[in-house]
């Protein structure tokens, strides 16, 4: 009898710590989804600390077609947007590296609205509708690299930030009008004094038909916040 009592016990017991079918009970499953979650939110946040304390080693928005150094996608195609022909890998003459970037801007007013433009947003397609912006504080300057094809390109503007809505850019800035030459040269847009603690537009340029009637081609190289 004793011995019965005590195989009864140990059956009972080991059936307990067996798996019951391959399936997770459904509280599990909910715990594993809120982990996910969670780590999104934690990897969305870490990836946002670019500053650390009063140190910014300078953050790069294009070094070359493809690069992994790369931050921000040009997702955010503007206004005429059918008159926009882009080129991230182009190997025309870039300033450094093996790329630049080639942008042809046709102007003939396919939306109707006679003007164009490209924003780098982080993640693509944000327009302040979703999180993403990275702590840029420390910055003190956005510089890049831009020329025209035949010389005379005028970009309307160039700027970073600017993004409205519910997770709205923390600030904005520009350079006003920039008409190019052929040469490569470089452009800075000043950023001291900026709030620069939530930018997921990280870059854009602007520009219109009435400054450029043909349309025109430019290229950009090396745009990186220091």
């Amino acid at each position: 009898m004793l011995f019965q009592l005590k195989f009864l016990v140990f059956a009972f017991a080991l059936t307990s710590i067996l798996p019951q079918g391959c399936s997770k009970p459904a509280d599990q499953s909910s715990a594993a989804k809120l982990m996910v979650q969670n780590n999104q939110t934690q990897e969305t946040l870490v990836g946002a600390r670019v500053s650390q304390g009063d140190t910014f080693k300078g953050f790069d928005v294009y070094v070359d077609g493809g690069s992994l150094k790369n931050h921000f996608v040009a997702s955010g195609w503007m206004g005429d947007y059918g008159d926009i022909k882009m080129d991230e890998k182009s190997t025309k003459r870039p300033r450094s590296g093996a790329t630049c970037i080639k942008t042809i801007y046709t102007g003939r007013g396919m939306q109707g609205a006679r003007w164009a433009g490209v924003y780098w947003q982080n993640p693509p397609n944000n327009w302040g509708t979703r999180p993403g912006g990275y702590d840029l504080r420390g910055a003190k300057k956005l510089t890049f690299w831009a020329r025209g094809e035949i010389g005379g390109e005028k970009i309307q503007e160039f700027k970073m930030g600017g993004l409205t809505g519910e997770y709205a850019d923390s600030d904005i800035a520009s350079t006003g009008l920039v008409t190019l030459t052929t040469e490569w040269q470089q452009f800075t847009i000043d950023l001291q004094g900026k709030d620069l603690s939530y930018i997921s537009g990280g870059f854009c340029w602007a520009t219109n038909v009435d400054a450029n009637p043909a349309g025109c081609t430019f290229y950009l190289d090396d745009v990186r916040y220091e």
